[in-house]
């Protein structure tokens, strides 16, 4: 499982644990300068035409480092799933917390949930997970596309994305936990549905280590939960 800590280099233990999903690689978003500077000098040793290409996609990751590291995410996964037509799936989950010291997590959690139902774009439902209540809400949105824009097009490419959020309030915690999925196979928005619940249904505020006697009361989720892509 992956242990999440709120903050880089801040707790001694992390605060929640949760498996990925088959077919999801764990993103690094804190490496050691020295595996930096290593990757660098590699690129920088390819042929000019290779080194091109390396260049713009280690600029492309440094940069999406830097977004997810200034948005507190604490957890990010890239998903990498055959499309039935020799062609590649991608989608990006994210995992963060909210802290809500002194306050009751499910109120904050009925507090987003008001703020969502403001939003008439946002699908919106609640589901219950092994670790306690959660709200999933849905939306389709227009975003631009990454990368430099083909030569001799008008400004930056455009599409949809499919965005699913699921915020979940466990007993026992001080935090709200945001699992956020999102892709441009948007047709495919049953399938990561499914694996976004899939995600938050092992989701866990008991360190999985511990011996079932050694229980802090905290609650957990199941390790048994299975991915809908395997």
């Amino acid at each position: 499982m992956i242990d999440a800590f709120p903050t880089p280099g801040g707790e001694s233990r992390p605060s929640y644990w949760y498996s990925l999903p088959h077919g999801y690689i764990q993103l690094d978003l804190h490496p050691e300068l020295d595996h930096v500077e290593a990757l660098a000098t590699w690129v920088l040793s390819l042929p000019e035409k290779a080194r091109e290409k390396a260049e713009r996609v280690l600029q492309f990751y440094a940069g999406f480092v830097t977004l997810l590291n200034s948005q507190q995410v604490q957890g990010c996964a890239i998903g990498l799933h055959p499309d039935g037509d020799d062609g590649i799936l991608f989608s990006v989950l994210t995992v963060s917390s909210i802290a809500v010291p002194g306050v009751d997590p499910r109120l904050a959690l009925a507090s987003t949930v008001k703020t969502a139902c403001e939003r008439p774009e946002e699908d919106l439902q609640s589901v219950e997970l092994p670790c306690g209540p959660g709200v999933l809400t849905e939306l389709n949105r227009r975003t631009t596309a990454p990368g430099r824009p083909p030569t001799g097009s008008e400004g930056a490419l455009e599409g949809t994305v499919w965005q699913g959020t699921l915020t979940v309030a466990g007993t026992g915690s001080s935090d709200i936990i945001m699992m956020q999925l999102v892709t441009a196979a948007a047709h495919l928005s049953d399938d990561y549905r499914n694996v976004l619940l899939g995600a938050a249904s092992t989701l866990t505020f008991t360190d999985p280590s511990l011996p079932a006697a050694e229980d802090t009361g905290r609650s957990s989720g199941t390790d048994t939960a299975r991915s809908p892509f395997g």
